[in-house]
């Protein structure tokens, strides 16, 4: 089919139509203006070319399927082939200290996770409330007052493992809390002047270039805390309108019902509380069906039932409840025999395997076939399609077309991908033991790295240093650190530093904010909002860091003309620069989350932009009020 054509049926329908006319009819009119005729005048080609590129890259992310790593990849590969970006330029990203930063988080993360310390955090701050507007209440406020005065990168990827957990429980979409978890990291990091880089940026730049003592830390808050609340309120409003990119019902839909057993450890934190308070009646898709307690069976398990050490109880449910059913600290497996697999447990995972008719287990039980001795395996649940079993694992008799659930080493499905054992082998995701052992010290590397950061070493050495001591103590694994890093992630962060810098360097980013802030009269209010709208606009595109420093010189010049005080605008550049809501790219947290929460690029467009009006609005009112001229 012709090209031409194919274009012309898309832009006769769907909103690729609306947009290509919206763009031309804005570029026409704004060409009619002096601003526009001016702006034309102080551009290169070069400046043009990053221009478009921008543009491109954020169409084709906001209107098609493509992957964002690819579509911000082929943008600053446009930009290094024509010239625009030098090698060391276009490379940059890849070198960004902010960039390598969640990289080694990811590490710190996986040392959390493998050893439940981020159950730990999920059981203690966010605890099983009902409802999105409860949820979103007891996670987001905890997380704005923590930001308010640690870095909020480590904050959201501490918390973006642990939110993807919870929301399982409280079977709701991960999609619905990740956005609120990005912005609420954002929202706390104004109300301090140690709440974000940013901050501290322009307080630098304040005591450098104009001259001034310098801030105190709580001196951004009257202004940054009614924002938090505004931002926080926004949230709460819009709940029901958050996207659901990530669908609970079928992603726990699973036909396959397996029968587990589990115990109660002597030393469980599980021990006298209910089974509803023990958090075992919220888990999707899992029935606890009988409890068996020194020979008592308990067939009718009532949520007020109150655990006692070594109740045996017996689950039947999908594999991904079963998973998390692992992770429930003072629960084992009720079976002694993963005690004598060989190796580690931690290096251990869960498998799936079916049986076949020529398995030599046929028709005897688990434990009279010695199932570990052969296979260096565990049963820990049996499936058998769609039928309730009953009794002991190790009692069950197996026949062709059993599924078992095993914990094995990784090793195990390369040797019996080919065994006429099984039908089929495949590993469950996620699934690795959790080691409640050494979540002590996974957390004190964790505290050990926040505080580090508060020292000459920086964010980047502390994490380095806290990564480097979950892989010796062992709470990481290297193999498991490597597989928990998102590298499409760290791909998008690095590209955009490069189409950013890209902005910079061909004076694009410099010559738009100049003309169009200098093109507006000498009310100082105006030109607070013009100030801040353009540090807005542009930290979406490029950097927060880079958006304020490009845009102080300006406003100082500005406040010179106009014989007014900088620090009104200082603080709008701080809420501004910060007030990244409308594109994942705009802020690293805002692309940690955009791969779990599965959003699309126009979600952060549809929410976002309403939430920086809101949030302009509330600054431009609240900094001639409360920071005079």
């Amino acid at each position: 089919m012709d090209i031409g054509l194919l274009f012309s049926r898309r832009l006769r329908k769907g909103r690729l139509r609306w947009v290509v006319l919206g763009v031309i009819g804005v570029g026409v009119a704004l060409s009619q203006t002096e601003v526009m005729r001016e702006l034309y005048s102080n551009l290169s080609w070069q400046a043009w070319i990053a221009i478009a590129v921008t543009i491109l890259s954020f169409s084709c992310n906001a209107l098609t399927q493509i992957p964002t790593e690819l579509v911000f990849l082929g943008g600053l590969g446009v930009l290094f082939v024509t010239g625009i970006l030098k090698e060391s330029e276009a490379l940059g990203g890849f070198s960004n200290s902010g960039m390598l930063t969640v990289g080694v988080l990811y590490v710190v993360v996986a040392g959390l996770e493998q050893t439940g310390g981020m159950s730990w955090v999920s059981r203690k701050i966010l605890g099983l409330p009902k409802g999105l507007y409860s949820a979103l209440l007891r996670m987001m406020l905890p997380v704005i007052g923590i930001s308010a005065f640690l870095n909020n990168t480590p904050v959201v990827a501490v918390f973006i493992k642990v939110v993807d957990e919870w929301a399982r429980k409280l079977q709701i979409s991960p999609s619905k809390l990740m956005m609120p978890l990005s912005y609420a990291s954002l929202f706390g990091g104004i109300c301090t002047l140690i709440g974000t880089s940013t901050n501290l940026v322009v307080n630098g730049l304040l005591i450098s270039e104009a001259d001034h003592p310098g801030l105190s830390l709580f001196a951004i808050s009257p202004v940054g805390v009614p924002c938090a609340i505004v931002g926080l309120i926004y949230v709460l409003v819009i709940a029901r309108w958050l996207p659901e990119r990530i669908s609970f019902a079928t992603e726990t839909e699973d036909t396959r019902e397996y029968l587990v057993e589990m115990i109660v450890q002597p030393d469980s934190p599980l021990v006298g509380k209910t089974i509803e308070d023990a958090g075992l009646r919220h888990l999707p898709g899992l029935f606890l069906s009988e409890i068996d307690r020194d020979g008592q069976i308990l067939s009718a398990v009532s949520p007020h039932i109150k655990l006692n050490q070594k109740d045996q109880l017996i689950f039947v449910g999908a594999v991904d409840s079963i998973v998390d059913l692992q992770r429930f600290q003072g629960l084992q497996p009720a079976t002694n025999q993963i005690f004598k697999l060989k190796g580690d447990r931690i290096d251990r995972s869960l498998i799936e395997a079916v049986v076949s008719n020529t398995c030599p287990l046929i028709g005897q039980t688990i434990r009279e076939g010695h199932f570990r001795n052969r296979y260096n395996a565990v049963v820990l649940a049996v499936c058998r399609n769609g039928e309730r079993l009953s009794g002991k694992i190790g009692d069950i008799e197996l026949i062709p077309g059993d599924t078992l659930l095993l914990e094995a080493r990784s090793s195990f499905i390369e040797q019996q991908r080919n065994s006429r054992d099984f039908y089929l082998v495949s590993g469950v995701p996620n699934s690795d033991p959790v080691d409640y052992v050494k979540a002590p010290i996974a957390l004190s590397i964790l505290i050990g790295m926040v505080l580090l950061s508060f020292t000459g070493l920086g964010m980047f050495k502390a994490a380095v240093i806290a990564s480097i001591l979950m892989l010796i103590t062992r709470c990481a694994t290297p193999e498991k650190a490597i597989k928990s890093v998102e590298w499409p992630v760290l791909l998008v962060i690095a590209a955009s530093f490069g189409i950013g810098r890209a902005l910079e360097t061909t004076g694009a980013a410099g010559a738009i904010a100049n003309t169009l802030i200098t093109s507006f009269g000498d009310n100082p209010w105006i030109s607070l909002i013009i100030v801040y709208s353009i540090t807005t606009f542009l930290t979406e595109i490029i950097t927060n860091n880079a958006a304020a420093a490009l845009i102080f010189p300006i406003a100082l010049a500005i406040t010179r003309n106009l014989q007014v005080d900088i620090l009104p605008f200082a603080i709008a550049i701080m809420i501004a620069a910060s007030a990244s809501f409308a594109t994942p790219i705009g802020y690293q947290t805002n692309l940690m989350v955009y791969g779990p929460g599965g959003y699309r690029f126009s979600d952060f467009l549809r929410i976002g932009v309403p939430l920086n009006i809101v949030f302009g609005i509330v600054a431009v009112t609240l900094i001639p009020l409360i920071y005079h001229w």
